[in-house]
């Protein structure tokens, strides 16, 4: 291909065929292999007889007939098998992933921070340096879904409501300066 990518056609089928033949890391077994239960037979092991190509050589008409008619019996076994394998490796996965995730929950009256809409959104004034978060505001109900109707912390409710994942519950930085007032707020 380097050399005359202008050839990329002629290759095409020979890509098509290692990749259809070759076995994948997820399952262990090649897309041939899934179609037609057993591994394609290589243009080399013809011309040169391997012991599986000379096996079946060897075998009647009726026999080789039975044989692919056994392993055809197989496959709906072997891809059984290769499914729940996808199955369990997408939940070892998931659960690896929900191990560092942390799932917000809020309940009404917790006064939280929103994630600025849309993200990697730049105020002009301040560039980089622009807020991600704003807010405080206070749950006013909780939907289903993860789903969250904000409210001023006047008790104003938002027009929309907003997903939990972009909001993070609101932990003031210094207590003590607080007043009086604004403690009863929150």
């Amino acid at each position: 291909m380097e050399d005359n990518p202008r050839d990329w056609y002629r290759l095409l089928s020979e890509t098509l065929w290692a990749y259809r033949t070759s076995k994948k890391s997820a399952t262990g077994l090649s897309h041939f292999t899934l179609t037609y239960g057993h591994d394609a037979v290589l243009p080399m092991e013809v011309v040169i007889p391997f012991l599986r190509v000379m096996k079946h050589n060897e075998l009647e008409p009726e026999l080789y007939t039975e044989a692919m008619i056994m392993e055809l019996e197989y496959l709906d076994e072997l891809r059984m098998q290769t499914y729940n394998a996808l199955l369990l490796q997408k939940s070892r996965v998931a659960r690896s992933y929900n191990k560092h995730a942390n799932k917000n929950v809020f309940e009404e009256r917790d006064v939280v921070w929103k994630v600025i809409l849309p993200l990697e959104s730049k105020d002009r004034e301040f560039g980089k340096w622009s807020p991600n978060w704003e807010g405080p505001f206070r749950v006013h109900r909780v939907l289903d879904g993860n789903a969250y109707w904000l409210a001023s912390l006047d008790g104003e409710p938002h027009k929309r409501c907003i997903n939990g994942k972009y909001l993070k519950h609101y932990y003031p930085s210094n207590w003590v300066g607080t007043s009086k007032v604004m403690m009863e707020h929150l």
